[in-house]
């Protein structure tokens, strides 16, 4: 049977990736793996992605390999070059970052048109728009308080503030939404009806990918 493991900075994205795998690959065995202060770390830290920062990421990829996964879906989207590291280490496995089919969806859906990129978490913004491929226009949105609407619980708040900041990219001139972080697929519904323009989520790209991948 075909093991998943999945490696979490917030404990926020750990449910929408185990209910799309649950309801788009079943019969995939999931393992979870949170250290939750890698984000908090990472806001907190003026050295941003060091070598310390790499190093646990290959640990976390390492115990993963070891317990025999068949391959790694990181669903933090400001690690990408510590993401890389664990690429260039497991290159027998599919270790994929959160956002990588996503920037593919949005790059074609969007069709030379602007796209929008919203997220709740602001290291990610300062990471992910150099993972767009050259040539496609990217512009983005910090959700300001929908994480810390998230962390008290307040999941309406969250969606709400989600999809204003998606709305004032779509106002600018953006054809196509992506939703930067797995924590924000739950806000998929909202923002679309606030938008009127398709909108991708990292989670359902990322999901399709693997699956394809492995098949």
């Amino acid at each position: 049977m075909t093991r998943i493991a999945l490696i979490h900075a917030l404990a926020h994205s750990v449910a929408p990736v185990v209910d799309a795998l649950a309801r788009d690959w079943p019969e995939a065995t999931r393992m979870n793996l949170l250290d939750d202060s890698l984000s908090a770390d990472l806001a907190a830290s003026p050295a941003g992605l060091d070598e310390a920062m790499t190093r646990r990421f290959l640990a976390l990829a390492d115990y993963a390999v070891g317990t025999g996964a068949h391959a790694i879906l990181f669903t933090c989207s400001a690690f990408g070059p510590c993401i890389d590291a664990v690429k260039r280490r497991h290159v027998a496995i599919p270790v994929l970052k959160p956002n990588e089919a996503m920037i593919d969806d949005a790059v074609r859906a969007a069709a030379g048109a602007p796209i929008g990129l919203v997220a709740s978490f602001a290291p990610t913004l300062r990471s992910m728009p150099a993972e767009f491929p050259h040539g496609a226009v990217v512009r983005t949105a910090l959700a300001e308080g929908a994480l810390e609407a998230l962390d008290r619980g307040d999941a309406e708040r969250h969606d709400a503030l989600v999809a204003q900041a998606a709305r004032r990219l779509v106002d600018e001139g953006s054809a196509v939404i992506a939703l930067a972080q797995f924590s924000l697929a739950r806000a998929r519904a909202p923002v679309a009806a606030r938008c009127g323009v398709p909108v991708l989520t990292t989670v359902d790209s990322a999901v399709r990918a693997l699956r394809a991948r492995l098949a």
